[in-house]
């Protein structure tokens, strides 16, 4: 069975803007702009069910763009960095560099007490198999790491490549096929049709 599963980054906020580690803000007032104009050109993917990262942003992108009856999906949460929470890269990486470059070089490490990056894609793999499972169209309102972990695991390309990706916000990237093989389409601007 072939399942279409459509993630939709979320919108801009402050803490992004800044390369602050999420700290629970919502989305800004020129994210919320973007927001309308995807709906208001009719650029939003329709699914049989909508998924969202429990974060503010996720669900002010999803009601903003019209996705009722979302279901906040637990691991599809961000990426927890424990008590880097909140802080900018710059400020952590003056702080802790040697823990800061660990982090970034080896996908078993998790210094600030969070998720290491293989847990983390480990942890959200788990949604895209059980999508595959329910079939049909999915949507999902994710924060951009949930994006880049599970075109990770899609493509089974290494962890690392994890601190390759861009995801901007308010961008598309599509899954189609079945568990253990995916077609990947990913950036799309939600700006034109869907």
């Amino acid at each position: 069975m072939t399942s279409r599963v459509t993630l939709v980054s979320a919108a801009v906020s402050e803490a992004l803007r800044e390369a602050r580690f999420d700290d629970g803000s919502p989305v800004d007032a020129s994210g919320l702009r973007a927001v309308r104009a995807a709906a208001d050109a009719g650029a939003v993917p329709r699914g049989d069910r909508v998924w969202l990262s429990p974060t503010v942003r996720c669900r002010q992108t999803a009601q903003g763009l019209g996705l009722d009856g979302a279901t906040e999906v637990p691991e599809l949460a961000g990426l927890q960095v424990g008590r880097w929470r909140g802080s900018t890269l710059g400020e952590v990486s003056a702080a802790e560099p040697e823990a800061v470059a660990r982090w970034l070089a080896d996908p078993l490490s998790a210094p600030h007490g969070g998720d290491s990056v293989r847990e983390f894609c480990d942890r959200v793999a788990g949604c895209l198999d059980s999508a595959a499972e329910l079939g049909g169209r999915l949507v999902a309102v994710v924060e951009p790491e949930v994006v880049r972990a599970l075109v990770v695991r899609a493509l089974g390309a290494p962890e690392s490549a994890f601190w390759r990706l861009d995801v901007p916000p308010l961008t598309a990237t599509e899954f189609s096929g079945r568990a253990g093989r995916w077609n990947v389409r990913a950036g799309r601007p939600l700006e034109g049709r869907a």
